[in-house]
């Protein structure tokens, strides 16, 4: 395309402005922009930071001195508590999401992340969940059993309060918001790339971003079931972690850290993608070894996975058990290692430019270092013993989470400021800022590895003199102050740099990544033009990108038919595909999160009804979301001068949304097999493990309603089939008969439950087969209403021989309800007779 004259030029430019820009005033709330909500993200979980900080702040003070009544018992076990809590769970995953919400688009040449909806979902799920949590501290209820939420101590017994509820229940709530972020970062990298960036010209931060983000679909789920499950104990009295009645405290252990310790590397991925981006550039040279630390990120992804059990080297796990997962906790090291020396090496061969940024990285490297060292002893199982629970351990997890995450983290803020404000930071201020925070970091955690070795316990709230610990105490609590100072002169650097900070000029830091081609501050969508890309260094070997984006000189210069469009592109080669588009601001999200949010408060005072008709109001809201998409007249209607090559993806079989259902039912996939890890370990590991003399469920019903199931998903099946080849013939009716089909086999396995006699409350075997139960009805439930909807759409003429797209999409759900329901009969009827118990 050539260069558009300037005023031309300009209108486009508006006209971008208006179909992709927020709503003026409250409109904003119904922003979906990445750049938006990625920001909001940002200064939320910093406002929670700040939050944890002060927490801490109170627990040093507490420990500064022997003896001390400054805070008593009751409130110190709810400060530690909520100072975990807000930490890892409101801080440090939903600013990483955050940061990676903003660059992404940015970063892989697009405008925008692939369901912008579920973003701004995500975000004020994270918010209300979040304010719920906190609302316990205010309310002088807040849980106090650790962050960790051990049972039995955080079971009615020994938490009688709502303490424990708040947790559960908030943080199930932000795991919602960490799920859909997940989804949607990996959808959007994998399928809405710039044309030609295959994926061995990705940068480096998308590849680690991409690691994280499938790892929050497998690691999440395991604590959203412990969750659920404790939480049905405390309100319903079921007994999943009740030794009498089956079942085994030791099992909310094993859920909480297979989610617990992939997301330490969950946490420290993005980081060092931070860091991988930043060295080349201060250095002046191409990353080296791009491939292995390729290599690298996906082999401690897979491995993060094997290491849970060294959290439970004490409690009386098999030795074979301990020489396994004490070898892959050191194992982990090596990817680590590539990615350092990786580093290394780039900073040998370049020549460095030490500016503000570059000062955390050196910090992040000394600190890291550090902490995984002591990980690497943490993972000798004598030496574990010797130091478990011992604050020992909590100056490794500061060194590790603090240096892997926080110091890149700020590294990263300094780094693409320039993109919010278009002013630089401040050199002098900010290095007053890091050498506090840096030093005062040392003195407050590397002085706790000797606490720790002379032994003193975590989570006591004070200590008698003369057991040596009381010096090293005082001087931790007093670095702890120098810490804070260092981020108060931090949060001043970055606030009066908006005002004073002197202009950014195009790229300041000489990057090579594409976010630099974008006007600062940067604008609603990002690019004017959508760029080919051939080269892993585009800003390096194209600098002229800058105008040649900005002039319209490449794909979707111009805005059709008042739509958000951006490509999609195949998933290895980057390849275009097709044009997809893009919902605008909705209310949606908003309502949705706010409804979910009474659910959630409905449950904490137990007004079971209003949580039920709430629950069912979120439902209608999702569905009614739903519904504006595809060939909808707000959507993308057809008309004579539709893109054909490429097509919209609503014309296709292949669309974003497919992957994103994938996707979502990976994570799916991975509560329901937590569900029968749970149920395998009670029946082998559990001390009072008993089932039934007689089979409850009965087996006849439940293979009637196994097999209209079956019926239901092979006619649905025909009519995808039919529309891929272009035909639709009877669709209508198809879906129609399949969503009987699918209904009768629902009233079945309700009449099953029902008939069933199964006691939860009273043995662990009748429990975890209630919930398997619950769940096939609500996946066939909504199979159900989405087939329903999709016979609806079909009537109005939204779905068709020539818009196959939904019905595709909705197909993987249906295939997978049926594979739940075959498994779950095989794992928990059949298999229990065949082995005689």
């Amino acid at each position: 395309m050539s260069n558009l004259p300037e005023q031309a030029n300009r209108e486009r430019q508006e006209e971008l402005e208006h179909v992709w820009g927020n709503l003026p005033g409250w409109g904003a709330l119904a922003a979906v922009n990445h750049t938006s909500v990625g920001f909001r993200f940002m200064v939320t979980g910093m406002a929670f930071f700040l939050i944890g900080g002060v927490l801490a702040m109170l627990i040093r003070t507490q420990l500064a001195l022997p003896e001390q009544e400054i805070i008593g018992a009751a409130l110190y076990n709810q400060i530690f508590t909520m100072h975990g809590t807000v930490m890892m769970f409101l801080f440090a995953i939903p600013v990483l999401e955050g940061v990676a919400m903003y660059l992404v688009p940015k970063m892989i040449g697009t405008r925008d992340l692939v369901f912008p909806r579920l973003s701004a979902l995500g975000y004020y799920c994270y918010l209300f969940g979040g304010v719920i949590i906190l609302s316990s501290l205010v309310l002088e209820v807040a849980p106090d059993a650790g962050w960790f939420m051990y049972t039995p101590l955080s079971s009615n017994t020994y938490s009688p309060g709502p303490g424990s509820d708040f947790w559960l229940l908030g943080i199930t709530f932000v795991e919602i918001s960490a799920i859909s972020a997940g989804v949607e970062l990996v959808v959007s990298i994998l399928r809405t790339r710039a044309n030609g960036m295959s994926l061995n010209k990705m940068p480096i931060f998308c590849w680690y971003i991409l690691a994280m983000a499938l790892m929050i679909v497998f690691g999440f789920p395991p604590l959203i079931l412990g969750s659920i499950l404790l939480e049905l104990e405390r309100a319903a009295g079921f007994v999943f972690f009740e030794t009498a009645g089956g079942g085994d405290p030791l099992l909310w252990q094993h859920l909480f850290w297979l989610f617990g310790h992939p997301e330490v590397y969950i946490i420290f991925l993005p980081a060092a993608g931070i860091v991988s981006t930043l060295i080349p550039v201060f250095a002046r040279h191409p990353l080296v070894g791009y491939r292995w630390i390729v290599l690298g990120i996906i082999t401690m992804g897979f491995i993060s996975f094997g290491l849970w059990v060294h959290h439970m080297f004490t409690v009386g796990i098999p030795q074979m058990a301990q020489a396994f997962f004490s070898v892959a906790s050191m194992l982990v090291a090596i990817p680590t290692a590539i990615q350092i020396f990786a580093w290394l090496a780039t900073l040998w061969q370049g020549k460095v430019v030490y500016h503000l940024p570059m000062l955390w990285i050196i910090g992040f490297l000394v600190v890291f270092v550090c902490g995984g060292l002591t990980g690497v002893m943490l993972a000798l199982v004598p030496f574990n013993w010797q130091v478990h629970d011992t604050h020992f351990v909590v100056a490794h997890m500061h060194y590790v989470l603090v240096g892997g995450m926080l110091f890149p983290l700020i590294a990263g803020f300094y780094y693409w400021l320039p993109h919010v404000s278009g002013r630089m930071p401040s050199d002098k201020l900010g290095r007053w800022g890091f050498w506090l925070f840096f030093g005062g970091f040392n003195v407050t955690f590397l002085l706790m590895h000797l606490t720790g070795l002379l032994g003193m316990p975590r989570r006591i709230y004070t200590y008698e003199a003369g057991l040596g610990w009381d010096w090293l105490n005082l001087v931790s609590s007093i670095g702890g102050f120098i810490m804070a100072i260092g981020v108060a002169v931090i949060i001043v650097d970055i606030v009066l740099h908006f005002r004073f900070g002197r202009r950014a000029e195009q790229n300041p830091w000489g990057a090579d990544t594409l976010e630099w081609a974008i006007p600062m501050p940067v604008n609603a969508y990002n690019f004017s033009s959508l760029p080919d890309i051939t080269t892993r260094h585009p800003m390096w070997e194209n600098p002229e990108l800058v105008e040649s984006i900005a002039a319209g000189e490449h794909g979707l210069a111009e805005v059709q038919n008042v739509r958000r469009d951006i490509y999609g592109s195949d998933a290895v080669t980057g390849k275009i595909r097709e044009v997809v588009h893009l919902p605008t601001n909705s209310w949606l999200p908003l309502l949705t999160a706010a409804v979910l949010a009474v659910v959630c408060i409905s449950l904490l005072v137990k007004v079971y009804l209003v949580a039920l008709a709430a629950a069912v109001v979120a439902l209608a809201l999702v569905l009614r979301w739903g519904w504006d998409n595809g060939a909808h007249p707000r959507a993308a209607p057809v008309r004579d001068d539709d893109p054909v090559d490429p097509p919209l993806h609503s014309r296709t079989c292949d669309g974003p949304g497919l992957w994103g259902m994938v996707v979502s039912l990976m994570a799916n996939g991975t509560l329901y097999v937590s569900l029968l890890f749970g149920w395998f370990y009670l029946w082998t590991a559990a001390p009072q493990w008993s089932t039934p003399e007689e089979g409850r469920v009965a087996l006849f019903p439940m293979v009637t309603s196994g097999v209209l199931l079956s019926l239901a998903v092979m006619i649905y099946r025909s009519a995808v089939a039919g529309l891929r080849k272009g035909q639709a013939d009877n669709l209508a009716l198809r879906l129609w008969g399949s969503a009987a089909l699918g209904l009768a086999h629902w009233c079945v396995l309700v009449w099953v439950l029902l008939a069933s006699g199964l006691r939860p409350t009273e043995l662990a075997h009748d429990a975890v087969l209630t919930v398997a139960l619950y769940y096939l009805l609500l996946h066939s439930g909504l199979a159900v209403v989405f087939t329903i909807l999709q016979a609806l759409r079909v009537k109005l003429g939204f779905v068709g021989a020539k818009l196959p797209y939904e019905p595709v999409v909705i197909q993987p759900f249906w295939v997978y309800t049926l594979g739940v329901f075959w498994l779950s009969f095989a794992v928990f009827l059949l298999l229990p007779m065949a082995w005689g118990v």
